[in-house]
């Protein structure tokens, strides 16, 4: 289904941001022009996931445009645009509606995650647990999650079995999570495995699914789909360093929501590793409290502080960067794959 016509005026304010600061920040030069292009696309991607929001209970349709509006930058639909781009398509149109399943698909993922964490806070509003309460907030995740498939149910067999299982493995990172909480000794391959299936694997599934669409051969089906796979490790490594050493303004939400909740993240289990043995019973006796106060947040930070973990796991997202970089050696050479790099890159480098 086609969107109709926007006017410039219709366009949300925060699409432009987000496409301008990211080209500000990805590149200078040939790569500013492709954002009123960027733009257009994903200010129709945003009118397909309002369009199928409305319920028959105004408070769930409330509900979930709220979750909407704080449910993250809509990187995977800027990916999905830019790849299909790449793959030499003048126009985003037939990915539209999927871009739109994999975005809610996200939102949802995070509204069930603010429950799980008993997040205060999400993008510098109020998370959907405290807006509207537990029980809608689930209710709502789980909305979301089924009009994404009504979306996806637009597209071939293989895309919408592709869809559910990159959801049965975000459950599976979860569940994975949840199994090494305040569990130091967790260790690095056990931290991989849960990043691979929470955030890395439905950027894989969606970059894929774009090259399916586009009819690409093969070779460039699996450069799209290791490209995700790696700027989705980049980016949850660089994610989990951002929430000790980030800035709460602009990240939207408080730091030390990990070292609080207790999961393991490479940074912790790097600075863990590092400490001397007596430093080593101070952190981990911190991390292994249930009830974490300010003090016991900034000693752990400190503890970490003493130790060269940061530097450590900045190398590390900066290495999977370059692994999606160098897997975009199958695409057509153009400014839409040099894009695709720039954004690989700015995932390991990002500040917010």
């Amino acid at each position: 289904m086609t969107s109709p016509a926007q006017s410039p005026e219709s366009i949300d304010p925060s699409l432009e941001a987000l496409v301008v600061q990211t080209l500000t920040e990805a590149a200078t030069g040939q790569l500013k022009e492709l954002a009123p292009v960027l733009i257009r696309d994903l200010a129709d991607i945003d009118w397909r996931v309002a369009e199928v929001l409305g319920s028959t209970y105004a408070q769930l349709t409330e509900a979930a445009r709220y979750a909407c509006s704080t449910g993250g930058k809509r990187i995977r639909p800027l990916l999905m645009a830019t790849a299909i781009r790449a793959l030499g398509a003048s126009s985003t149109q037939p990915i539209h509606s999927l871009a739109a399943a994999f975005q809610l698909i996200h939102t949802a993922t995070l509204v069930h995650d603010d429950v799980i964490d008993h997040a205060e806070t999400r993008r510098g509003r109020p998370s959907m647990p405290r807006a509207f309460g537990v029980p809608l907030a689930i209710v709502s995740g789980d909305y979301l999650f089924v009009r994404a498939f009504q979306l996806a149910a637009e597209y071939p067999r293989s895309i919408i079995l592709r869809c559910g299982e990159s959801c049965a493995d975000l459950v599976e990172g979860e569940v994975l999570q949840e199994s090494s909480r305040f569990d130091l000794s967790s260790g690095r391959a056990h931290y991989f495995r849960v990043i691979e299936r929470k955030t890395a694997a439905i950027i894989a599934a969606a970059l894929t699914s774009v090259a399916e669409i586009a009819g690409a051969p093969p070779v460039q089906v699996d450069a799209l789909q290791g490209y995700g796979r790696a700027l989705g490790m980049a980016f949850q490594i660089r994610d989990d360093l951002l929430d000790v050493y980030g800035d709460p303004d602009m990240l939207g939400k408080p730091l030390y929501g990990d070292l609080r909740e207790g999961n393991p993240t490479l940074l912790s289990l790097e600075a863990y590793s590092r400490l001397d043995p007596h430093h080593q019973v101070e952190f981990e006796r911190l991390f292994q409290l249930r009830h974490k106060r300010a003090k016991h947040l900034l000693r752990l930070r400190d503890l970490t502080g003493m130790t060269d973990a940061a530097e450590v796991v900045a190398r590390e997202a900066a290495e999977w960067a370059d692994r999606g970089v160098r897997c975009l050696e199958g695409l057509p050479i153009g400014p839409y794959r040099h894009l695709l790099e720039q954004l690989a890159r700015g995932a390991a480098e990002r500040r917010f």
